[in-house]
């Protein structure tokens, strides 16, 4: 192995730790708790370090978003997959986006409530927001008829979002969110 691959792995493997100790800070204290100063503490290199890697707590809340947006999507498409027909795929994803949400409060946040520096709905976006907007499309796709998937596909997910963020703010009374969204899903597949 050459100085420059072990060096090159060294350095995706440092930024892996700091991502790794934001999600993990953010979701134990919240985004205001995380700081340069705490991630360098957690991962025992110094701030100098932090900022070889990211321009600051904006470039890592952006990585970790996207990194969130991979894991939704492989969620999102194990429950799309093993679903034995489209009527259930759709049910399955919407518990999928849900559960993902409920689980990963701080993580939900920084990929869909906090301000960001990514080109959301782009094609320069990130490849894994694509892949877990295409989730998403896939779980749309055979009630879609004539209608724009993409338009479609939007709205489905502004209503989950709407459902699971109303729901996390307490604005939704919390045991009434599966027949939420089994009204949803009704009205949506009809």
């Amino acid at each position: 192995m050459s100085i420059q691959t072990r060096r090159q792995r060294e350095r995706a493997e440092r930024e892996r730790m700091i991502i790794a100790a934001a999600r993990e800070l953010a979701e134990a204290e919240g985004w205001e708790a995380v700081t340069t100063r705490r991630l360098a503490e957690r991962i025992e290199y110094s701030q100098p370090v932090l900022y070889s890697h990211f321009k600051g707590k904006d470039a890592i809340m952006a990585a970790v978003a996207v990194e969130g947006c991979a894991d939704l999507a492989a969620d999102l498409r194990a429950a799309r997959t093993s679903a034995p027909d489209a009527s259930r795929a759709i049910a399955e994803v919407s518990r999928a986006y849900s559960t993902f949400a409920d689980q990963h409060p701080a993580l939900y946040d920084v990929m869909f409530n906090q301000a960001v520096d990514l080109p959301f709905a782009t094609p320069e976006a990130p490849a894994a927001l694509h892949a877990a907007f295409n989730e998403l499309a896939e779980a749309v796709r055979p009630y879609a008829g004539g209608d724009d998937l993409g338009l479609l596909t939007e709205t489905f997910w502004a209503a989950l979002h709407g459902l699971v963020t109303l729901m996390r703010g307490g604005r939704l009374p919390r045991e009434a969110h599966d027949r939420r969204l089994a009204l949803l899903l009704a009205r949506f597949t009809q």
